[in-house]
């Protein structure tokens, strides 16, 4: 069984920093893509970043230049470096882990909430 755990979020003030971590454990075959997505009260889940085994990433348009996904492959675990923090990206952020070919797995969230 697949369990994916994240870790790192909390309030911080505007122009702020976090650091989001997930790991994933578990897994009998090797991790491929990982990301980060976020949901706000009453909005969809959005992605926010995405990163492949290779390290190509890929990064949603509202936090382009603020935020930084990497991953250590050795520890199949994803992080996500927030700077610049904007009350607008206060939302409910969950992990997403590719794992082929069983499929898709996702953690529980962690709750980042930015004061203005």
């Amino acid at each position: 069984q697949v369990q994916v755990v994240e870790s790192g979020g909390g309030l911080v003030q505007a122009g702020g920093s976090l650091r989001l971590s997930c790991a994933a454990s578990g897994s009998p075959f090797s991790i491929s893509a990982m990301g980060w997505y976020r949901q706000a009260p009453g909005k969809q889940r959005d992605l926010v970043a995405t990163i492949t085994r290779g390290d190509s990433t890929n990064y949603a348009d509202s936090v382009k230049g603020r935020f930084t996904i990497s991953r250590d492959n050795a520890k199949n675990t994803v992080y996500l470096q927030m700077n610049s923090l904007k009350p607008d990206d206060t939302a409910v952020y969950y992990c997403h882990t590719e794992v082929r070919p069983l499929g898709d797995y996702w953690g529980q969230g962690t709750q980042v909430t930015v004061s203005s």
